[in-house]
């Protein structure tokens, strides 16, 4: 079971997801994260530099060690737990691991609303429709839903947001 970790709360969702999965079915997890050099790999082609790849690439590690203990508290010591770090554009390398129709991909929805969509699903998109085996993609949860919501409704709804009316508002017991 390959899952794609990047590290945003829809990725984390989806590592928890994957987990239940794994244990259920008592499979091997694969979170993955992948990571390309800043400016693409023309900019790096053009400048190589050893010492800068080894910095994004330790870079990567680093990302995918914070969002596994964002998950499970610490990087798990288990043999059914696989990490990987992979060089390479998100999707792609997501699609080349999952390549065997036994495995099963999981990954977060990424944000909602249709710009963002447009603009930031991708990988999902491009996984769902490459993808060999079955890809399970995780929905944000209702709280992300519902941060996004009171944000837009702050923003086209009622203007700027002062300090008095954030302090306010905390104080405030949920609806």
């Amino acid at each position: 079971m390959i899952v794609g970790t990047s590290g945003s709360p829809g990725s984390r969702r989806a590592l928890r997801y994957a987990e239940v999965l794994a244990r259920v079915h008592d499979a091997v997890l694969v979170p993955v994260i992948a990571w390309v050099p800043p400016g693409g790999d023309l900019a790096e082609r053009t400048q190589p530099s050893g010492y800068m790849r080894q910095v994004w690439q330790d870079a990567a590690c680093q990302r995918l060690r914070d969002a596994l203990v964002a998950v499970w508290g610490e990087v798990p010591d288990d043999r059914l737990v696989r990490p990987r770090v992979e060089r390479g554009p998100a999707g792609w390398v997501l699609v080349s691991i999952a390549c065997c129709p036994d495995d099963l991909l999981v990954m977060g929805a990424g944000r909602r609303g249709t710009l963002s969509r447009v603009v930031y699903c991708k990988v999902s998109r491009y996984c769902a429709a490459h993808a060999q085996c079955p890809v399970v993609i995780v929905p944000p949860s209702e709280l992300a839903r519902e941060i996004r919501h009171r944000r837009l409704t702050r923003t086209f709804g009622h203007g700027t947001l002062t300090p008095d009316q954030l302090l306010r508002d905390q104080a405030r017991p949920p609806d």
